[in-house]
């Protein structure tokens, strides 16, 4: 697909400025054929430890945002039979220590776009997620810096308990950096998903999640948590 720039018109909107989703009504064109929810933040830490601010900021961009997009774009796609898809994660099928916050927000996306799908059917609205894993954003080329501002923000009561699993954490991020996808595939992906005939309710994006997504769904879950304590680094004791 050859890019059109003289096409494109940005609009500023911060998805969590109730004002700001309610302005889209004057700038969306009267015909809109799809929209992609792809805006997104990661909090990471022990759950037991993270802010409760820093869990709402969480939530409110990774979910409640993406439901308030969604109702202000409504309308119009039902008049157009159109779609939406939203970008989750191989985190929203396999929750992974220190990535509380974050697979919370996942889960949460992921049961409430397979709920849009089924309520939207009689309109004809398609509804898709795509699930990528590791990806080549800042989200892991900024993953030090990211686990150190979590760290920072811990009492130091929580510093001292989680200090293992912040240690071996932190010796996952290399791996998960190599491991870190071009985006081009995800962008390929959720161009098949606007585009196909009938799109797929899911697209997980690459082998590497796919692997994951399979393994999770057939490993029982006691042997499930064993690997993935291990694979992040969480200590056998305190």
């Amino acid at each position: 697909m050859q890019a059109q720039p003289d096409r494109i018109t940005p609009v500023e909107l911060d998805i969590t400025d109730e004002h700001q989703v309610a302005a889209l009504d004057a700038v969306l064109p009267g015909e809109l054929n799809a929209v992609v929810n792809n805006a997104g933040v990661f909090v990471g830490g022990p759950v037991e430890a993270v802010p409760l601010s820093e869990l709402r900021r969480q939530l409110e961009v990774n979910v409640v945002g993406q439901a308030a997009v969604t109702q202000a774009v409504l309308p119009r796609l039902r008049a157009s039979r159109g779609r939406l898809v939203f970008v989750s994660s191989v985190s929203g099928r396999v929750a992974t220590p220190m990535f509380g916050p974050y697979s919370a927000s996942k889960f949460a996306l992921e049961g409430m776009v397979d709920v849009l799908r089924m309520e939207l059917a009689p309109w004809g609205v398609r509804v898709a997620l795509v699930e990528p894993a590791q990806t080549d954003t800042d989200l892991w080329r900024r993953a030090d810096e990211d686990l150190d501002h979590a760290v920072a923000g811990l009492s130091p009561e929580h510093r001292d308990l989680y200090a293992k699993h912040i240690a071996g954490y932190r010796k996952t991020i290399p791996r998960s950096q190599r491991m870190a996808a071009p985006v081009d595939g995800v962008a390929a992906t959720i161009e098949k998903a606007l585009t196909e005939r009938r799109p797929r309710a899911r697209y997980v994006v690459g082998v590497s999640a796919r692997a994951q997504a399979f393994l999770a769904q057939v490993t029982p879950t006691a042997v499930r948590d064993v690997l993935l304590r291990v694979g992040t680094g969480v200590p056998r004791r305190p």
